[in-house]
């Protein structure tokens, strides 16, 4: 449903994307990661007909995004990462106006339905709005239509960790129902949660893709052991497995698989405490950012 092509845009100073190719598959969510200022607006953008490509292409359903912009625009439910709203109306003035040139029907059940699970009162004037509030105004005028693909742009910013939760329940649903789900974000959790695969973009350009599925294959876990004596911290620190930190008799050791071993090198000690947290993906893809490993 939506292909890149050796996208690139160059803008003064060297800033832009270079060479971005990647596709995402009906009914499937693509998380599109990576720092402020990598390039994420900037495709979305390009997705959306706004920008002209200097080189490339992208397309959405066959339709290439600049030359059949409007056809495009139709099948899409877009959440744009800076809003910009008219401040002189409403929110319901404004939904209203939206789902007039959507052609929706007068009072249309989604768009309540979309109010109600994010606790929205359209209402008000949106001058008054705060930052959350415009956001789900945003999020109800991007999904109302029930478009068949989703362009999503930072959608949870603003919202507090409910109205997270329900924006990640909401993507679920989309998903069963067939639509294609297009999500930048930088926040890496979110991402995690939903998405089938994750691209990761630095500096303008696509350094991996990969499966959601595979990169938790790739999680570490790193246990937390606080020992009784200073013999046996130090003897659990020799004992082979990456240590992460040292803090007296607490020693934080990283594992990946073989538990197995962990689970013998510990009975051979006593233990005061003993806590485990899996890495996150954003841990996973810091080598990445880092030394440029993946490209």
């Amino acid at each position: 449903m939506i292909t890149l092509r050796g996208l690139t845009k160059t803008y003064p100073g060297g800033r832009g994307i270079v060479d971005v190719s990647f596709e995402v598959g009906r009914g499937e969510v693509f998380g599109y990661l990576g720092p402020n200022g990598a390039g994420k607006s900037t495709t979305i953008r390009h997705l959306m007909g706004f920008l002209r490509a200097d080189s490339g292409a992208a397309m959405i359903n066959g339709l290439d995004c600049w030359s059949s912009a409007p056809k495009v625009q139709a099948l899409v439910g877009y959440l744009p990462g800076e809003i910009g709203f008219p401040e002189d109306m409403t929110g319901a003035e404004l939904l209203s106006l939206l789902a007039g040139m959507r052609r929706l029907p007068a009072g249309s059940d989604r768009r309540d339905e979309l109010c109600s699970r994010f606790a929205l009162d359209p209402r008000g004037p949106i001058r008054k709005m705060s930052k959350g509030t415009k956001q789900k105004v945003a999020l109800v005028a991007a999904f109302m239509h029930t478009p068949d693909v989703l362009i999503l742009d930072e959608p949870t910013s603003g919202l507090d960790p409910l109205m997270q939760r329900r924006f990640l329940e909401l993507v679920g649903e989309e998903k069963r129902r067939g639509a294609t789900i297009l999500m930048s974000s930088h926040a890496f959790a979110e991402v995690e949660r939903v998405a089938d695969r994750v691209g990761m973009l630095k500096d303008g350009r696509l350094v991996a893709v990969e499966d959601i599925a595979r990169l938790r294959q790739l999680q570490r876990k790193v246990f937390t052991v606080a020992t009784v004596t200073e013999e046996d911290a130090r003897e659990l620190e020799g004992a082979g497995f990456p240590v992460v930190a040292r803090r007296e008799r607490e020693i934080e050791l990283e594992v990946q698989g073989d538990y197995t071993a962990l689970v013998r090198a510990l009975a051979r000690h006593e233990l005061r405490s003993l806590d485990v947290r899996p890495m996150d993906l954003e841990q996973i893809f810091m080598h990445y950012y880092g030394d440029g490993e993946g490209q």
